[in-house]
């Protein structure tokens, strides 16, 4: 038996979906028939300081956030009345502290991309085993744990409240309900809870034995309550909140019930590779395991395959090169340039299958040094991503043999080159969907109670793999250059 929270849809409700990203919030209304209405959406920065501190501003977060959702208010053909339902996806493992009292913040947000723990975990590693047994996740850096630990111990306004019994720490998405909900309430969902490397895959709470490994008290951590739920209701609106969610595991509804013979590709400022597993829960060293939806009865679960250098490697490039309007650029580069070099693409550290720093970002030198062209160092910037994301496609394709294809998304896949590649390089159809609000989308559904009918709503453009003879040997280079 499963249980659905949210509004029926009618014809004349509507869903509130709030997509708080990495680099913008996005407050968006879709009809009952899963079609958008209207799109608020803020900017938001990121701090970096060195290579491996990543902050940003929880005020600046929640005030877009606000921002987004009054603006989307303000949208014709959007009637506050009618907003049955509403739902919350975040970024995931990223970070903070506050008060559980007033609610202000006592850190930035350590984002997802911060690594400053890493050399900290190298402690641990005997454990790493163990940790994916029980939380379906790698000893790394990336994900929660470290980073909460790191602020108990090095951030004097955390020690304090802590001491006072007044401090909340927890995942981005606590925070923000902790302000966007009435009664000020201390929950978090179970698929960001899930990446902090304390949450428990099989009892769906957090895991005593993690706690203590990390030195963590319970009591700061806020309440686990399932992804589908009645989580109260909004300040602004007074509409009932029935879902909360991670933004890649959201993704997975976002053309309804997902589809277990299609891997889902997201190309964002990470890259990641998900394929949904339904209500069956599999360990798949070196793959990650995660939860997409749950309810207090059910769950379902996802495999997923992690690349830290998608767009942050991009952004990389454009601190060395004069990379003016390369969005605009890109198409043409990608359908000119014929013979790229490789890029040996450890931008973030090396995720899945690796799971380490890596070696020094470089290209290759083929047939002597080479300094690229900026076209040409675009080029075998993405195909590095491309690279990465297809070690892990082939992990999943071994695992699963009735894969049929990929869908594809994020900002990276609106240019056709892209999704080219990846069908060339994997020998699978690419589907990427017109609908490029995935995040929103997915959310919107859990919280509109799971309908029917919001399948058909989206035109769909298909890339059918070709013969790359030339690409498929960048990739063996690759390959053997990571692995040396």
């Amino acid at each position: 038996m499963t249980e659905h929270f949210g509004v029926a849809a009618t014809g004349n409700s509507l869903t509130l979906a709030l997509d708080q990203g990495t680099h913008s919030s996005r407050a968006v209304v879709f009809d009952a028939h899963g079609d958008l209405v209207a799109l608020g959406r803020y900017p938001v920065t990121l701090q970096r300081h060195g290579r491996t501190q990543v902050e940003q501003s929880p005020g600046e977060i929640l005030a877009s956030l606000q921002a987004a959702i009054e603006g989307v208010f303000r949208e014709p053909g959007v009637d506050p009345a009618r907003i049955a339902t509403a739902g919350l996806a975040t970024q995931r493992s990223s970070v903070l502290a506050w008060d559980r009292n007033t609610g202000a913040a006592l850190s930035p947000v350590l984002s997802w991309q911060d690594t400053r723990t890493a050399d900290q975990l190298t402690a641990l590693a005997a454990h790493d085993a163990d940790i994916q047994q029980r939380t379906g996740l790698r000893l790394s850096p990336h994900y929660g744990a470290g980073k909460i630990r790191w602020l108990l111990e090095n951030n004097a306004d955390v020690a304090a409240a802590c001491q006072a019994g007044t401090l909340a720490i927890g995942p981005l998405a606590s925070y923000l309900l902790h302000h966007l909900l009435e009664g000020h309430t201390n929950q978090v969902d179970h698929a960001n809870a899930s990446r902090t490397l304390l949450w428990n895959l099989q009892t769906g709470d957090w895991d005593d034995t993690l706690l203590e490994l990390f030195a963590i008290p319970r009591e700061v951590l806020p309440d686990c309550s399932p992804v589908t739920a009645s989580w109260g209701n909004t300040r602004n609106g007074d509409i009932p909140v029935t879902a909360v969610n991670g933004d890649q595991s959201a993704a997975l509804y976002a053309q309804a019930r997902p589809d277990t013979r299609a891997i889902r590709v997201n190309l964002g400022t990470g890259a990641f590779v998900l394929l949904p597993t339904g209500d069956r829960c599999r360990l798949l060293p070196p793959l990650l395991s995660g939860v997409s939806r749950s309810n207090s009865k059910t769950g379902e679960y996802y495999l997923e395959g992690t690349v830290n250098g998608a767009g942050a490697a991009v952004h990389w490039l454009e601190q060395r090169f004069d990379l003016a309007g390369w969005q605009q650029q890109l198409p043409a580069w990608l359908e000119a340039t014929r013979t790229p070099p490789v890029f040996l693409n450890s931008i973030g550290g090396l995720g899945s299958p690796w799971w380490r720093p890596g070696p020094e970002p470089v290209f290759l030198p083929d047939k002597g040094s080479i300094t690229p062209a900026p076209a040409e160092a675009l080029v075998a910037v993405v195909e590095s991503i491309l690279f990465l994301v297809q070690v892990n496609i082939e992990l999943l394709c071994a695992q699963e043999s009735g894969i049929r294809h990929i869908r594809i998304g994020g900002g990276l896949a609106q240019a056709d080159g892209v999704c080219q590649k990846l069908a060339n390089l994997s020998g699978l159809t690419v589907v990427r969907g017109a609908n490029i609000e995935a995040t929103a989308r997915g959310i919107a559904w859990l919280a509109a109670g799971q309908p029917e009918g919001w399948e058909q709503t989206e035109a769909t453009t298909e890339f059918v793999p070709q013969e790359d003879t030339a690409l498929g040997e960048r990739y063996a280079r690759f390959l053997v250059a990571i692995k040396k």
